[in-house]
């Protein structure tokens, strides 16, 4: 029989032997990562005192694919302006642009230039002929005049429509016509837009050899229509020759906006002419950024000349305009041309 005292010990030496288990382990354990550790050391002291890092083959391969550190030269049996690039980062800016910036940000402006003629015409409703029609009109455009403004307008109306499905259709289309529906929609559209477009350029050098004579800005006049907002937001209407400072504006937006419209609009029409994809990302940011313009200065066009002002679409329609018309709006040309009313016959 063991007696009491042997008893009460057993228990301390097994417990010291855990112990002394439990450090040789950990010390041998220190021990390995100080061998592991001690070869890499001068590895460690020559990157930080060279300032360089060892990077990963694999890593460092996609780097230079993806054109991370600059551009990388390289060797391809393809022949090409792009023949040393694939992958563009470029491209996924461009993607980012257009799907997180130029979708989100040009419906608000749309709908904010809709809302605000909803509201004003609510609120002011159309600006009538002052003392009502006479019945005596004045030539205002000629039919060569009116068939070059149709031309126009119906070509950009086409290709403004068929743009913003393109731009829009992915988010609006697609939950209505579905995706096979929305693919021949695009399909037509895209044909549509690439075609006509190039033909706009006619129309566009038409429009500025037609009009751009009464389109010159006359600072005195057209500054102090500027000035009274052309008598829309209250207050006595301001003198204007044949077109008013608003016309003048909207005519120098459709033409020179027509112009880099239909440049840039070549640029991604005619890819096959050694332009890379930056050059037509580039392209698409100044088309993008100018369709927007022309279309909102649009928006106010057809507003003023449809249901804003009573009488403004006799003037491309018939080519004759009321004379208290023009009077009231274009007051110093009325002066030049009252003579030539003419007086329906009793």
């Amino acid at each position: 029989m063991h007696t009491m005292s042997e008893v009460n010990r057993t228990p301390d030496k097994g417990i010291r032997r855990k112990g002394l288990s439990r450090r040789v382990i950990r010390n041998t354990f220190l021990v390995m990562m100080c061998l592991a550790i001690l070869p890499l050391i001068p590895y460690a002291i020559e990157a930080v005192t060279e300032g360089v890092t060892n990077p990963n083959p694999g890593a460092q391969l996609w780097r230079d694919i993806r054109q991370r550190d600059g551009a990388v030269e390289g060797q391809t049996q393809i022949q090409g302006i792009e023949r040393g690039v694939l992958i563009s980062t470029q491209g996924e800016e461009w993607r980012q642009y257009r799907s997180d910036t130029l979708v989100p940000y040009s419906s608000i402006i749309f709908s904010a230039i809709i809302l605000a003629f909803v509201v004003y015409y609510l609120v002011v409703g159309q600006i009538k002929i002052q003392g009502s029609k006479t019945g005596s009109t004045i030539q205002r455009t000629t039919k060569a005049e009116r068939y070059v403004h149709w031309f126009a307008a119906g070509l950009f109306v086409i290709l403004a429509l068929t743009g913003l499905i393109l731009l829009y259709g992915r988010w609006v289309l697609i939950p209505i016509l579905g995706p096979e529906g929305f693919a021949v929609t695009a399909t037509l559209c895209k044909l549509l837009h690439n075609y006509l477009g190039p033909v706009f350029i006619i129309a566009v050098i038409l429009l500025f050899l037609y009009f751009v004579k009464d389109s010159v800005f006359n600072m005195k006049v057209d500054g102090a229509w500027f000035a009274k907002a052309g008598g829309y937001l209250g207050g006595e209407h301001p003198s204007s020759g044949k077109f008013n400072a608003g016309q003048k504006a909207w005519f120098w937006v459709a033409v020179l906006g027509g112009l880099v419209l239909s440049g840039s609009g070549l640029v991604l029409d005619f890819p096959n002419f050694e332009q890379g994809r930056v050059l037509m990302q580039d392209a698409h940011w100044v088309h993008s950024i100018s369709a927007v313009v022309v279309i909102g200065f649009f928006f106010v066009h057809v507003y003023l000349a449809s249901v804003g002002v009573e009488g403004a679409l006799d003037a491309m329609v018939s080519g004759e305009v009321d004379s208290n018309w023009v009077k009231q709006h274009h007051d110093l040309w009325y002066e030049q041309v009252k003579d030539q009313a003419k007086t329906p016959p009793t």
